[in-house]
């Protein structure tokens, strides 16, 4: 039996509450088996990134072939690529080794503000990955990188960005408001060359949004992996990260400003959750 398979090629977060080990959490989540290559380690907590030790390319490259090479991957997910260089190689390993899919999720800034990508691979982002691309998910700092372009603050100029983005090569593309000011509303704008969707839900206030963008991408992969269509995956992935976030929003994390979710939404279930009180550990509930 063929299983859906999505490889992640991203950084490794020591905290778990991003990265790769949001790719992972999601992929398990949504069903879809999830291979690794991964491209930096950070020492990152819920306060921000502390460090960052980028993988050396040559040996990214023997893990995007030891993956592809044997395993039948359908959809390959990006995350943070820390040097042009990886974003070289990364194009490379896909052409020799083609999958169905590939989701883009140019990590630049982390959700607490540390900068994981310069100026200088932004250049490489157009150049060789995007026309790649069967899909771009970017939140508006992103966008406005990618563009060159001033702040976007209106769902006006989300739409803009979206189509701007397009003609740079990428089949579809998913402009993310979460940070878009002074609105009630989750506002995502999708559009695939011909169509514009806009995407809204209710916001959820919470501190715990760390790794809702690696989620929502991560999420977007696994259901092309399972074979669905593009705008039905973009709505199955922000259904699953608002239902995530808003399950996670009184869960207590670290002492940061950004506390991770929980993905597979067990953390207060069998009423082990209670932050008052400490539960003697129960084989049986395993």
């Amino acid at each position: 039996m063929k299983i859906p398979h999505v490889l992640t090629v991203a950084g490794s977060d020591s905290g778990a509450g991003a990265g790769i080990q949001a790719d992972l959490k999601t992929c398990a989540a949504r069903g879809v088996y999830c291979s690794t290559v991964i491209t930096a380690l950070t020492a990152q907590n819920t306060s921000g990134v502390q460090g960052v030790n980028i993988t050396p390319e040559d040996f990214v490259t023997e893990q995007l072939k030891s993956v592809l090479s044997d395993m039948q991957v359908d959809v390959v997910k990006t995350g943070m690529l820390p040097s042009a260089g990886i974003v070289k190689v990364l194009r490379q390993s896909l052409e020799k080794f083609p999958v169905r899919a590939l989701v883009v999720d140019p990590v630049m800034v982390s959700t607490s503000g540390d900068i994981l990508a310069g100026p200088s691979i932004l250049s490489e982002f157009r150049e060789e990955l995007l026309p790649m691309a069967e899909i771009i998910t970017l939140n508006l700092k992103e966008a406005s990188a990618l563009l060159d372009c001033q702040k976007i603050n209106t769902v006006d100029g989300m739409r803009l960005a979206a189509k701007l983005l397009y003609k740079m090569g990428p089949r579809n593309v998913l402009v993310k408001g979460g940070d878009l000011p002074d609105s009630l509303d989750a506002v995502d704008i999708f559009f695939d060359g011909e169509n514009f969707h806009e995407l809204r839900s209710s916001r959820i206030k919470t501190r715990n949004t760390c790794c809702n963008g690696c989620s929502l991408a991560s999420c977007i992969a696994a259901e092309l992996a399972k074979g669905s269509s593009m705008l039905s995956a973009v709505k199955v992935a922000k259904n699953f990260t608002e239902t995530a976030l808003d399950y996670s929003k009184h869960l207590s994390t670290g002492t940061g400003p950004q506390g991770p979710f929980d993905h597979l939404l067990k953390l207060k279930s069998n009423n082990l959750y209670n932050p008052h009180r400490q539960v003697a550990f129960n084989p049986r509930q395993l």
